[in-house]
């Protein structure tokens, strides 16, 4: 069902935060991850999909769309790495829970997908919860907070446009497209930001981003094209669990009692 398949693309993107906020840490760059997050993304796609013999993947009927929408995906994986540099697993998660508050509030007016006031009081609970998280105002805010909301406004505009496009074009272009064009717009950076992984173990968490945010991806589009935004934006949440837990085994990082 379209549930399941929300939860276990939010299952592959706690591997994909984990996986990035390890290389960042152990001081790859964030922008070079992030592309070669994308790259092994696009060769992933390729294979799978069959590009040899598959045309599907490449058919589109909105070029420009695909190409904003692929825009937005890269900076939402750019803004939540940076975030990861400083930022624990779960105080991040948390932060990027308001993404699917704000895209029950903007569902209506965009997708004509209208939310009951049930809805819109857990947006109101859930905008609390941030304040409390993020605690602006009394001196913890920063910089890595400002990349999370980043990732909050990007990864919500990217959530209402798969949802409008996922009507008209195939899952397989939706993959190909968000993976092809950050991979060759970040192509000339790479000599700029390139940090190449030190041994086995580094290679095989920076392939693992990859793999987790193309798969999470194509599951999520499967998800958005059986049911309505509204309906699927409480099931993001179960991303908390998987995150706690992998920021506990991977990082020895435990949420403080206001984050909890």
């Amino acid at each position: 069902s379209a549930i399941m398949l929300v939860i276990g693309a939010c299952f592959m993107f706690s591997f994909l935060d984990a996986s990035g906020k390890y290389l960042v840490m152990h001081g790859m760059s964030a922008p070079f991850v992030a592309w070669a997050r994308y790259a092994v993304h696009l060769v992933l796609a390729l294979i799978l999909f069959r590009a040899w013999s598959n045309r599907m993947i490449f058919k589109t009927h909105n070029l420009s769309a695909q190409i904003v929408r692929s825009m937005l995906l890269f900076g939402s994986t750019v803004f939540n790495f940076l975030a990861l540099q400083t930022l624990q697993l779960a105080e991040t998660v948390s932060i990027a829970f308001f993404a699917p508050m704000l895209t029950v509030a903007l569902a209506g007016p965009l997708l004509g997908e209208h939310a009951g006031w049930r809805r819109w009081a857990a947006i109101f609970v859930g905008f609390i919860g941030v304040l409390i998280v993020t605690r602006p105002g009394i001196g913890s805010f920063g910089l890595g907070h400002l990349y999370a909301l980043g990732f909050v406004v990007c990864q919500t505009l990217y959530v209402i446009m798969t949802r409008h496009m996922g009507a008209r074009e195939s899952a397989e272009s939706l993959i190909f497209y968000s993976a092809l064009i950050p991979t060759l717009l970040m192509l000339p950076t790479v000599p700029l930001y390139g940090s190449m992984p030190q041994g086995p173990l580094q290679w095989g968490v920076l392939a693992m981003t990859g793999i987790s945010g193309g798969l999470g991806h194509w599951l999520l589009i499967k998800a958005y094209q059986r049911a309505s935004t509204s309906a699927l934006a409480p099931y993001p949440y179960t991303q908390i669990v998987w995150m706690v837990g992998l920021g506990w085994f991977a990082f020895g990082d435990l949420p403080d009692k206001w984050t909890l």
